[in-house]
Formats: C-alpha cells, structure tokens, sequence
C-alpha cells in the first residue's frame, strides 16, 4: 500500500480512528487470504477430469482453512459499491466460520454497522483485490511475481498495522511484537523437534509458527508438535486463531481475558519447548496477591517489575528435560534492585542458564 498524509476521510469531513482502519483492514485481508488459496484449489480442481470443485471434501488436508462460496473475493469487489457492502462482508465472515469450526466466534463482524463509511469501505476492497496472497511456494516470501507468501503472513500484516498506529493508540498500552529475526534465532536455539510447545504471551502466534517451520525444515512433521498459548489481548487472540486456524493442530491458543502472569491458564501445564517475549513492559504483579505464589522457587520478585516473575513462570512450566527461549530487556542482566540479583543468582546457581545472547539495539 502506498504511503499517505492522511487515512481516508468520509464524505461528511469524519475520520476513521487509525484503530478502526487497522482493525477494517486486518479483518478483509483475511477474508481475500481465505479466498485465494480456496479459488487456487478450485481452479486446480476444475482441471482434474473427475474431481468436483464444488465438494467441500475435496478441500480437506489439502489447505490450512475451508473457503465458501459466499466469501469468495470476487463476488464482494464485484459489489464494492453497493450500499450493502458491509452486509455482504458479514455474511462472508459467518459463511467462512460456518465452513471452520475451529474459527467460530473469531472473525470480525461489524462492517454494517452505520458508523463505517461504505464508500471508503468499498474503495479499501478494491485496494486489497490488487494484492495477490496465493501461495506459490511452501516457505519462500516472494517469488518472481512478487506475490507474498509467508505462512505467518496475518501476523507479519497485524506487526505492520501496530507498528504504523502505535503513536495513535498510546505505545504504553500497546502491542509489543518479537521481530521474525528474533523469533527464528529463538527456534534454532531451542531445536523444538517433537513434544509440547508454550508461549505464555503468544501475541498473533508467530512462535508457533515458526517453530512448525523448524520441524518441516529438519524433515519432521508439524502434528509432532502441541501447541499451547495464551493471550490477554482478545484482537490479538483472534488474530492467533485466524494465523493457525487448522484443525490438525492439537493445541490452540486461548483467550485468557485477563492478564497473562496472574491467571495462568495451563495451571498444570509442563511443556517440552517454551518460547516467548513476555509482557514485561506492562506487566504487574499487583501489590500483595501473589506475594506467596508457589512460583517463585528462587525469591520473591517485586511488585513494580514482572522480569524475574516471567522467568519463574516459563521455569515452573517448564518439563524436567524442557528448554525455553526467551526475550527480556537488557536491565534484567544487571539489576539488582528488589532482590532481582538474588533471584538472578539462585537461577544461575540451579544450573538453568544454558546461554545469554545481547541482541543489538533498535531490534524492537
């Protein structure tokens, strides 16, 4: 998308919030994914002289998530400027959800309402009709036509969106995504081979995604791998599902509605793998409730800073031959603050610091 002073503006002089453009366009460049991979298996169904591209049973295995013909993108560009725009675009969402199970409940479904300008609505369609999501290799982010293909690609868009309109929004209480540099340097230190892999703040569920890529790459299968996650941002959480919306995954992420660190939702969870940036710059621990929390094996982590809270938290998930990989602020190397020096030691000590690896500034 090319670059502009402004978002758009309705015809009566309002703007859309850059909160409601991210959220509107999200949620269509979903619906033209779904689409693409869905018209690309029709179209290859049509050449085969026995199949039916009408048969919903020729779709199954053969993609991530099930198209339907009332979502099909065709039919909403050709109606781009139809006062009903918005409908339609609702009804496709529900079409789509109806056709994933996995998926119900996800998907947005507010394009009618009054407050969105239709006319701009049905212009960001035809913007979205010019972009080409088919896949035409399994791992390659562009190929000789350019056409983007990445299997996190709703996360890397979401990453995008956030990283435009956090001034907007207030970064204090935004969003904070790992860069995919750091999250496959994460995977390839941790080798999640087979067995279950955790992400306490799974974000848009790029961990996961990655570490599936690491599995296929080594020759291994990616049903070898559980996943559990756990999100308090319920946009953040759909946009999880919608990434790995497929049923041969055996694990999904869920949606705490909470803080993540207090109200844990894999109390008994031990897992093989856990990766993870935590939310450590809006994270707190909220004076006296978890003071005695059977988590803290190696010292009592103060109230105003949630880093070796975290770290207690990933060690106490962790199986007894688990690995974890993790992100952290720099500070959390040298502080000594509140007992964080202790805790540091008591980790070190108990011989659970495998390595350390400063990461260069700006990453974030």
């Amino acid at each position: 998308m090319r670059k502009s002073s402004g978002l758009p503006r309705t015809r009566c002089g309002a703007t859309w919030t850059r909160v409601e453009y991210k959220h509107v366009a999200l949620g269509l460049i979903f619906l033209k994914y779904i689409s693409d991979a869905f018209q690309e298996r029709y179209d290859a169904l049509k050449a085969e002289p026995h199949a039916d591209p009408e048969d919903r049973y020729e779709y199954t295995g053969r993609q991530r998530l099930l198209g339907a013909p009332d979502a099909r993108w065709r039919k909403l560009q050709d109606a781009a400027k139809n006062p009903e725009i918005g409908k339609l675009i609702d009804q496709a969402m529900d079409a789509i959800e109806k056709a994933n199970v996995m998926l119900k409940g996800v998907l947005p479904k507010d394009y009618a309402r009054p407050t969105l300008d239709k006319t701009r609505l049905g212009e960001l369609i035809d913007l979205i009709g010019t972009i080409e999501l088919v896949a035409r290799g399994e791992d390659t982010l562009f190929d000789n036509r350019r056409d983007h293909r990445a299997k996190d690609l709703l996360g890397r868009v979401y990453e995008y969106f956030i990283g435009k309109f956090a001034a907007a929004e207030g970064k204090a209480g935004g969003e904070f995504f790992t860069p995919q540099a750091v999250v496959k340097l994460l995977v390839e230190m941790i080798e999640p081979y087979k067995g279950r892999v955790f992400d306490p703040c799974c974000g848009s569920g790029g961990m996961f995604v990655q570490s599936e890529k690491f599995v296929e790459a080594h020759g291994g299968k990616r049903s070898d791998l559980s996943i559990f996650g756990q999100e308090s941002n319920p946009t953040t959480w759909r946009l999880a599902r919608m990434n790995l919306g497929d049923p041969r995954h055996r694990g999904q992420p869920r949606d705490a509605q909470c803080r993540q660190l207090p109200h844990g939702l894999h109390k008994d969870l031990k897992a093989d793998y856990i990766l993870g940036q935590p939310a450590v710059q809006r994270e707190r621990l909220g004076g006296d409730r978890l003071r005695d929390d059977t988590r803290w094996k190696f010292g009592k982590p103060p109230v105003g800073n949630a880093n070796f809270a975290w770290v207690q938290h990933i060690v106490h998930h962790l199986s007894p031959r688990g690995v974890a990989g993790f992100v952290l602020a720099n500070g959390s190397m040298s502080s000594n603050q509140s007992g964080e020096g202790d805790i540091r030691r008591a980790l070190v000590e108990a011989d659970l610091v495998d390595c350390m690896i400063a990461l260069p500034g700006q990453l974030f």
